[in-house]
């Protein structure tokens, strides 16, 4: 079980000041350069920029606990004179978990400069010296010639761990699994965070755009929203396409609905999620029945959640009882994690893992990271992944799949 080391890269202390600023706020355009930090809906969030603190967190059973215990004692030790006081303002950590419990790849970022912007409030938070932190260090750039190349299983490939999933859905192993792939894109030059943010939020207002350590996406999934003693999170599981009208949206939207497959699949994420907050609850509101959400590109099905935590627990420990959900591994959790690991032949790395930030009162918003790619120079990979239960077709998951990967390729081809 790795130990938890905190970077600084100021002094040996936090100095943390927020002051209320003008608003409203383009957030993207506050963003000097590529090295973006962001969680944005509907034009309200928050975005920062380079780092006051980093702190890697190894892998292991514990790791939000470990995580929670090395950001509290960072911002205990912190001066800070915030005199905003809202959720997000004072000092805030920027985050993503890998996606299995074994991964190295989580990190919390603590930047040292933050702007927020929400009901009709904006503030910018600074740590340490304030080197003219608008300036516009580096103007963004359009991505260009990019080559798209395809990742660890093609169709086919991909297609048969289908299969050999359903086979031992049939065989009583476990309920469902999520099955995941990728895809990887080159340009000409490094690829910026910034102009994809801006696509992604552009065209996708209702899901939750973001942007930390080069994994960058659009998420309609919510884990959680802790704000005081107030939690919410949306459930998803069940998917179909837009249609080319109404009457088709319609219609293809009913069919989701009455999909014994795919309200089987969502029963099972809403099941979970609620039998992993009950025990944090003194209040737990979840409907009998799911209801439709529509986005840009595509139908969910959806459970909104909302509770009352029963006592004085952060955001990190609600996302320590909810990660993974079957949205994103499948039931039993540990049968799914195994056959994850034995099937999809590649590293998830921070896909479908816990994405978004937390302050120093445990206050913080955290989606799943859907729909996303990890930057890497002039190199991005993109994931897509279909819950995968006794009945599904390997054809309908590999379409499903290409809908989900068209997010991030329109992002990136303009």
């Amino acid at each position: 079980m790795g130990l938890v080391s905190v970077v600084l890269r100021t002094s040996e202390r936090l100095t943390v000041r927020t002051l209320p600023a003008p608003g409203p706020v383009d957030l993207v355009g506050r963003l000097p350069h590529p090295a973006a930090l962001a969680w944005i809906r509907r034009d309200s969030g928050l975005v920062g920029w380079g780092e006051a603190a980093r702190v890697p967190i190894p892998g292991g059973p514990d790791r939000f606990a470990r995580a929670r215990g090395a950001l509290t004692a960072l911002f205990e030790g912190a001066e800070v004179d915030d005199a905003v006081g809202v959720p997000g303002s004072g000092p805030v950590a920027f985050g993503t978990f890998g996606f299995d419990p074994k991964s190295d790849d989580s990190v919390l970022i603590v930047p040292r400069s933050v702007v927020g912007w929400r009901d009709g409030r904006a503030w910018h938070t600074v740590i340490g010296a304030d080197d003219d932190p608008m300036a516009e260090l580096n103007p963004p750039r359009q991505p260009s010639g990019v080559a798209w190349r395809g990742g660890a299983l093609d169709d086919t490939g991909w297609g048969g761990a289908v299969r050999t999933a359903t086979g031992r859905i049939r065989e009583g192993e476990l309920g469902k699994v999520v099955l995941a792939r990728d895809l990887w894109a080159e340009a000409d030059e490094p690829i910026d965070a910034r102009v994809l943010l801006r696509r992604l939020s552009a065209r996708f207002p209702d899901c939750y755009t973001f942007a930390v350590d080069g994994l960058v996406g659009a998420t309609p999934e919510l884990l959680v929203r802790r704000i005081g003693g107030e939690i919410a999170s949306l459930v998803l599981a069940g998917t179909t396409p837009r249609g080319a009208d109404e009457a088709a949206d319609r219609a293809l939207g009913e069919a989701l609905f009455a999909s014994a497959k795919d309200r089987r699949e969502h029963a099972y994420a809403a099941d979970m999620v609620r039998d992993a907050l009950a025990p944090l609850c003194a209040e737990l509101d979840l409907p009998a029945e799911p209801e439709l959400l529509r986005l840009a590109n595509v139908q969910h099905l959806a459970t909104p959640v909302r509770g009352r935590l029963a006592g004085e627990r952060s955001v990190l420990d609600v996302l320590e009882a909810l990660h993974p959900t079957p949205a994103v591994c499948g039931t039993p959790t540990d049968a799914a994690m195994d056959l994850i690991r034995e099937l999809e032949e590649m590293d998830r790395s921070r896909y479908a893992g816990p994405v978004g930030w937390v302050d120093s009162r445990g206050d913080g918003e955290w989606g799943i990271a859907l729909r996303c790619a990890q930057l890497d120079g002039r190199r991005a990979r993109l994931f897509a992944g279909c819950g995968i239960v006794a009945d599904s077709d390997p054809a309908a998951e590999i379409a499903e799949a290409r809908a989900k990967f068209g997010v991030m390729r329109t992002a990136l081809d303009g």
